[in-house]
């Protein structure tokens, strides 16, 4: 025996509702979505028309810079080449350098001496005694 009322019916409805409402979210969500990606679409046809533009400039740039730095990598070699041509240039005038000193300072050795024996006999010619005299005096 049954004296109430069937609430059966309104949890069926309710969860119709429910699910109604839900799905009507969802389709507002997804045309929100899709106008935002309209435009982003949009923004994204202005970029790639201007990245089209910017292409052709950009890639003639690229190609010059490619010559200068082959030009900038010849210029350093060449530079690399003068530096070792230098360096060799300064060890050969160093060898020279210390083969003059070696051949030359002997001699200066030896006109000095000669120079002190020389001035030693003319002063003891002209005054008639030695250096050592003199410190005596």
């Amino acid at each position: 025996m049954q004296t109430g009322f069937d609430w059966t019916i309104v949890t069926d409805i309710g969860v119709g509702v429910g699910i109604f409402l839900f799905g009507l979210g969802t389709l507002l969500g997804m045309l929100a979505l899709a106008r935002t990606l309209r435009r982003v679409n949009a923004t994204l046809d202005v970029v790639d028309e201007q990245v089209q533009n910017l292409g052709t400039p950009v890639g003639e740039m690229l190609t010059h810079i490619g010559g200068i730095s082959e030009t900038a990598d010849k210029t350093v070699a060449r530079l690399g080449g003068v530096a070792d041509a230098l360096e060799n240039v300064a060890g050969t005038l160093s060898q020279t350098v210390t083969l003059a000193k070696n051949a030359v300072s002997p001699a200066m050795v030896n006109v000095g001496a000669t120079l002190t024996g020389i001035s030693a006999g003319l002063r003891r010619l002209v005054t008639g005694k030695r250096a050592d005299d003199r410190t005596e005096q």
